[in-house]
């Protein structure tokens, strides 16, 4: 006999019943802020300012609804001609004369000239209704564009015809049962010039390209979406040669999973501090110290072991350029060239400066989704902040913790300490956030200036707590025996 449904099973099956009907922009990210999609049948603003990626979403909105959901889509275009259209989003791997020639997506370029609007009581858009219409039922769109809506209400001074022409077009698109998107320039002190669309339209979404300390960042918010729930927050987005893609989640919270299994360091002394088995599945590593303490080389050393093992490793050095990071670790006899070469191992190297942190947070979800890793290494997390405040690198990390953890992915950062010696205290302020700690220092005794490594804290398990001297051999990291009677060493937890 069957179980009855629980009142949550009914309560969810209700309000799945009850949800707005939403058509899937296909655009990365984009869907998951707007949970599902654009309203279906029904206008959508989205607005911003010159430059923050306006067109771009509309087309892309267009080609992958014709591409990857059937849906063919009209592009009416005020400022640019079809040519010019394909030829700006060629770049982004888009092929618009294809679409086109397969009658996937129509394009029609109406010239507006602001000196031939007059305005009478008798001035309406039918005209504009009527080459729609035609392009709607060219193709049997079921997605239109139109970009922008600046160009076609710009000679407008009468704002009670301005809004009753902004109604009656919105009604037209709703009418013949389209999912619209439709651009504008935003305001001063409104979200378009003429502040009236955002009262209109059913979904307003509004992109913003800002530059804080020469590092720029594009962020997308969604200000409005009747009849259903969405995300609030600002959600930075990326477009580059595969289009746009928006880091959906601000923080996925603490509901994954912990997982037993244990990996090994690549030292196997290292391994013995951690009850013998190295680190945990899934959990995150820090690794600190002052500059020459051998926090790369530690690095490097459980990368290769990963890698020996068949896993797939994404490297993300902010230092070195792979070529040189492969010639310093083949002094200390660890070769990952022959790892690179087997695609177990991917090194990407850049400046933080290159991009924002929300772009770089941006980048390396595009490239954990595509390289699947089951290790993900930054190398220095102390050098991101160059690229923006503490708090703002503190609030990446975070968002990159959870992300990794949620994917069970073992994430290893180091961390170039400030100061004379390796202290308790990161700058980045992502200690508490850290699973493992481990802490390398300069060591003099006697004239000689060693180095010792330290277990602070590894949570759930065992630990050495005893300083170890080590050396960077032609074998790699070397662990000695620790300083007193071996049989003092107590482990803790």
């Amino acid at each position: 006999m069957r179980d009855q449904p629980s009142s949550k099973e009914k309560s969810g099956a209700q309000s799945r019943a009850h949800e707005l009907p939403k058509t899937p922009t296909g655009i990365d990210g984009l869907d998951q802020v707007t949970r599902g999609g654009l309203p279906k049948g029904r206008p959508t603003l989205v607005c911003g300012a010159a430059g923050c990626g306006k067109t771009l979403m509309a087309i892309e909105f267009l080609v992958r609804g014709a591409m990857q959901f059937g849906e063919p889509g009209a592009f009416i275009s005020f400022e640019e001609s079809p040519e010019e259209l394909a030829a700006n989003v060629r770049s982004l791997g888009f092929d618009l004369d294809r679409l086109v020639e397969e009658q996937k997506i129509a394009i029609d370029f109406v010239r507006i000239e602001p000196a031939e609007i007059v305005e009478n009581g008798a001035y309406d858009l039918e005209g504009l209704f009527l080459r729609l219409g035609f392009a709607i039922d060219s193709i049997g769109a079921k997605r239109v564009v139109l970009d922008t809506i600046e160009a076609l209400f710009g000679g407008f001074t009468d704002q009670a015809l301005l809004r009753a022409e902004i109604r009656r077009l919105f009604r037209f698109l709703k009418d013949r049962g389209v999912t619209a998107v439709i651009t504008g320039e935003r305001g001063d002190g409104s979200l378009t010039r003429q502040g009236l669309e955002e009262y209109v339209s059913d979904c307003v979404i509004l992109l913003d390209h800002r530059v804080t300390e020469q590092v720029s960042t594009r962020r997308l918010r969604i200000v409005k979406y009747r009849g259903t729930a969405h995300g609030t927050n600002e959600y930075p987005f990326l477009i580059d040669e595969k289009g746009i893609s928006v880091l959906p989640l601000t923080s996925l919270g603490l509901e994954h999973e912990a997982s037993d299994e244990r990996v090994s360091t690549g030292v196997g002394k290292l391994d013995a501090m951690l009850g013998a088995k190295g680190f945990y599945r899934g959990s995150s590593i820090l690794v600190s110290g002052t500059a020459g303490t051998g926090k790369t080389t530690l690095a490097v050393q459980f990368a290769a072991a990963a890698c020996a093992r068949g896993e797939r490793v994404l490297y993300l050095a902010f230092e070195e350029s792979p070529g040189q990071l492969y010639r310093n670790m083949r002094s200390v006899g660890v070769d990952l060239a022959p790892h690179a070469k087997k695609g177990v191992l991917r090194v990407h190297a850049s400046r933080p400066t290159l991009l924002g942190l929300e772009a770089h947070l941006v980048q390396i979800h595009k490239m954990i989704e595509e390289f699947d890793p089951r290790i993900v290494i930054l190398d220095p997390i102390s050098n991101l902040m160059s690229a923006g405040t503490t708090l703002d690198a503190q609030a990446m990390l975070l968002r990159l913790i959870d992300y990794l953890k949620s994917r069970n992915i073992t994430a290893f950062f180091t961390h170039l300490s400030s100061g004379g010696s390796a202290i308790d205290t990161t700058d980045v302020g992502v200690s508490s956030l850290i699973d493992t700690w481990i802490l390398m220092r300069h060591i003099e005794v006697d004239g000689t200036r060693d180095r010792g490594l330290y277990i602070l804290k590894s949570r759930g398990m065992k630990h050495s707590n005893q300083v170890h001297e080590f050396l960077l051999t032609d074998r790699g990291i070397e662990l000695r025996e620790a300083a007193g009677e071996r049989e003092r060493e107590r482990p803790t937890r």
